[in-house]
């Protein structure tokens, strides 16, 4: 059974950058077996009313992102995609119609991880969107659907981040100071999530501090397609913990 990842990814400039998160994919990727291939379902692949499934042979590196680092631009990721496993990941979904496109590259949350974690780009990669119309019980669930990929060699990535408010962070700061309400709430996270307590972090907006650290969902529902894959006796295993920009988390776990 093929391991799942949840990372945060934060600021596409990590891409470029050697720290403390990226040598901890370093690390978990020198962990992992090697897949198949790589299903990523990232905050940067939203849809509505409607999800789909990229099938490009080829998919090309989008960059989906403000004018950073001009060296950034220069990053292409240039892994196969994976058409017949794409395929495969829509027919097992019976709630719902996958869409397909062959058109679809890769996003920042996708190939910015993917440079760390498989740095050599030799494994395919797909990608599935996020329904942005939909609730957060409709992603675990969805995310349920996908638990025979696990078994078929793909390894899953969620790609988002628990805490990511974007009024709230410290641009010109890597490692600006991480307010309190911040900290908080990725603590109460990262126990729900030792504790296995899924329908807690299901219905996150119950728990304190949420409207500061989740005022848009599209960085938290990747880790909830994470958990939905955990199988009976299965445990998380953090592989980073942290913040940047004061108060973007970081934290990554491993799921089997």
């Amino acid at each position: 059974m093929m391991p799942v990842l949840f990372v945060g990814h934060g600021h596409p400039i990590n891409a470029l950058q050697k720290n403390t998160f990226t040598s901890a994919l370093n690390r978990a990727a020198a962990d992992l077996p090697k897949p198949r291939a790589i299903l990523v379902i990232s905050a940067h692949w939203l849809t509505r009313n409607r999800v789909v499934v990229s099938a490009a042979e080829h998919p090309n590196t989008i960059y989906d992102f403000g004018p950073f680092h001009p060296d950034i631009f220069k990053i292409v990721y240039d892994a196969p995609g994976s058409p017949e496993l794409a395929r495969r990941a829509a027919k097992i979904v019976h709630s719902l119609q996958v869409g397909i496109s062959a058109t679809r590259g890769l996003d920042h949350g996708a190939w910015t991880i993917l440079k760390h974690l498989f740095p050599a780009a030799d494994v395919p990669v797909f990608q599935l969107s996020i329904d942005f119309a939909r609730p957060p019980r409709f992603h675990y669930d969805l995310g349920r659907e996908l638990l025979p990929l696990r078994a078929e060699g793909v390894l899953i990535i969620g790609s988002g981040n628990i805490v990511h408010n974007l009024m709230r962070i410290t641009w010109d700061n890597a490692d600006a100071p991480t307010e309190n309400w911040a900290k908080s709430f990725d603590k109460t996270v990262a126990e729900f999530l030792m504790n296995k307590n899924h329908d807690g972090l299901i219905e996150y907006d119950r728990l304190e501090f949420a409207e500061d650290a989740v005022p848009t969902n599209d960085h938290y529902l990747p880790m909830l397609y994470a958990i939905a894959l955990q199988e009976k006796g299965e445990s998380v295993k953090f592989i980073h913990e942290g913040f940047q920009y004061a108060n973007i988390s970081m934290r990554c776990f491993r799921i089997g």
